[in-house]
């Protein structure tokens, strides 16, 4: 068998030879075409991510090919340009597209190295990750409460002077500003925080107004604001803009979930002239502001 003899390929159940031949520059460029094509639609999403990894190590061993193919490409130009000719046979215009060809073979060739480059690059890089699986995400429980906010010592005065002005609305609408939705629900499953009621003492305050209550201890001169778990409010309708503090009295902005503490302890309301009052019954209710 003579070095330039080949083996016979075997064709497939299409009758088209199966990839590769390493001697039919047709059929193996047509074979390359379409594998590409196939991986061009299967890479569109990845369910197991460390497969890229996988993907990437032969995108750089068929750029490295790839770079051959267009250096022999131009050498093909090069070596037959002696039989180039135009479509009216002249020889000159032929020679002039044949030596075109394969210094713009050659130049694609140049830039192929550049993306060779920045494959190896992603590929180290790759290389670096360790993939894990996705973590559950955690269930919003229903009909459960979590805190938006718990204010204490000087920065429940102004709270507090705004319920005795205005009522308890007013208070929830102004408190309602740290509200900031899923990441404020995030942070407290995050945490821990979530409670069947609103926490609430024996000498509690408490008010509530839509999907809030806000709770007022006296003994600690402390106001925490709770909102129901599974709802994401719109705080448009409690006219708040947005979530900063705004007033007489301006409070450190707490992270979603947080506290805000001073230095100084917070007044303490008198039974008889807070906007709760409690009956026998145990049932807090509102004495003066607007009603709920």
């Amino acid at each position: 068998m003579t070095a330039s003899a080949h083996l016979p390929v075997e064709p497939d159940r299409l009758g088209r030879p199966k990839m590769p031949t390493f001697h039919d520059p047709v059929a193996d460029a047509t074979e390359a075409a379409s594998a590409l094509r196939g991986l061009a639609h299967a890479s569109r999403s990845f369910e197991d991510p460390d497969q890229t990894y996988g993907v990437l190590a032969d995108l750089l061993a068929a750029s490295r090919s790839f770079r051959q193919v267009l250096d022999q490409l131009a050498d093909a130009h090069l070596t037959h340009r002696g039989q180039a000719r135009d479509e009216d046979g002249s020889r000159a215009p032929g020679l002039l597209a044949a030596l075109s060809a394969a210094d713009e073979l050659h130049e694609a060739g140049t830039l192929l190295d550049q993306a060779k480059s920045h494959l190896v690059t992603a590929l180290r890089e790759a290389g670096r990750i360790a993939w894990h699986p996705y973590a559950p995400e955690a269930e919003v429980p229903v009909g459960q409460w979590v805190p938006v906010v718990i204010l204490n010592g000087e920065d429940t005065d102004h709270v507090v002077e705004l319920m005795d002005r205005d009522g308890a609305d007013a208070a929830i609408e102004h408190v309602a500003q740290w509200d900031y939705g899923e990441e404020t629900t995030e942070a407290a499953l995050d945490n821990g925080q979530v409670y069947d009621e609103p926490p609430f003492g024996s000498m509690d305050r408490r008010a509530t107004r839509g999907v809030y209550t806000l709770t007022y201890s006296i003994p600690f001169g402390q106001i925490g604001l709770y909102r129901q778990a599974d709802a994401l409010p719109d705080l448009k309708p409690l006219g708040v803009a947005a979530p900063t503090v705004t007033g007489a009295h301006t409070s450190q902005t707490p992270a979603p979930g947080g506290t805000a503490t001073s230095g100084r302890p917070a007044r303490r309301r008198a039974a008889d002239t807070s906007w709760f009052s409690r009956g026998d019954d145990g049932i807090v209710t509102r004495t003066r502001g607007r009603s709920l």
